[in-house]
């Protein structure tokens, strides 16, 4: 967390910060700051204005505007595990899993304040998020809400690694946490462990259909943490499809639940 979801709830918010004036921008914490990126850059935005509010997986991309009308730097804005953004002091996501839910002073990491005297905050407990400058899009593979059956296909053809790790690398697909990347292989019937290039063509097309069906359903409950599966993450937890004792790995370093009874 957060992840697509709740990214593309920050969008949606950071659409009210749109068309304002940038009257300063503020870096409480430096080091939130990334790939050479220092507090004194970021000044070129003062004068300019958001024009688009764009996502690409997880990264929040604010296209600027200069004064005399020409383009401006792109604003990245990357929200690790614990990261927030607050526009005029409402959230763009009521509850966070493992982050405050209060928007405190000491965590905030960014502040673009307009002239109107509106905010746009990051704010960022365990400040694993980031803020850059023209960020390369480029590093992102196909992204999870919209990708198509044939790039899902290139996205997981050749790779040995296991599924649930290749559908999290944001190189090849962007988007996908842990949490509903856990979702969508429990809903599609397929092991985490399963090698990514193995799936048939029929397994990739089942794939792509619960990874479309997941995200909206839970972008209508409200967000990655409202999973069938969710309930079930602790020990002891039971499958919700077949009563099945789930089992508890680690994938590429992260914490994963399936059911082996029918994820094959």
């Amino acid at each position: 967390m957060p992840e697509l979801l709740e990214v593309e709830a920050y969008r949606q918010l950071a659409e009210e910060a749109l068309k304002r004036p940038i009257a300063a921008v503020g870096t409480p914490d430096t080091w939130y700051l990334k790939r050479g990126l220092e507090a004194g850059d970021l000044v070129v935005m003062v004068g300019g204005q958001f024009v688009a509010a764009r996502r690409r997986g997880k990264l929040l991309l604010l296209d600027t505007e200069m004064p005399e009308g020409g383009a401006g730097p792109v604003l990245g804005l990357r929200f690790g595990m614990t990261g927030r953004l607050a526009v005029d002091g409402r959230a763009g996501v009521g509850q966070l899993l493992y982050s405050s839910d209060h928007l405190l002073a000491k965590y905030e990491r960014l502040r673009v304040t307009f002239a109107d005297q509106g905010h746009l905050v990051v704010s960022d407990v365990r400040r694993l998020g980031g803020v850059e400058l023209d960020p390369d899009e480029g590093r992102l593979g196909y992204d999870a809400a919209s990708v198509t059956e044939e790039e899902l296909a290139q996205a997981l053809s050749g790779s040995r690694s296991p599924l649930k790790a290749r559908v999290m690398d944001q190189v090849h697909l962007a988007g996908l946490g842990n949490l509903s990347a856990d979702e969508v292989l429990w809903r599609a019937g397929l092991s985490p462990f399963r090698p990514a290039a193995s799936l048939a063509g029929a397994e990739t097309r089942r794939l792509h259909h619960h990874l479309r069906a997941s995200l909206a359903d839970m972008a209508e409950r409200g967000g990655s943490h409202t999973g069938d599966l969710m309930p079930e993450r602790v020990a002891g937890g039971k499958c919700p499809r077949d009563g099945h004792l789930l089992r508890h790995d680690k994938i590429g370093g992260r914490t994963t639940w399936w059911c082996p009874a029918h994820q094959h």
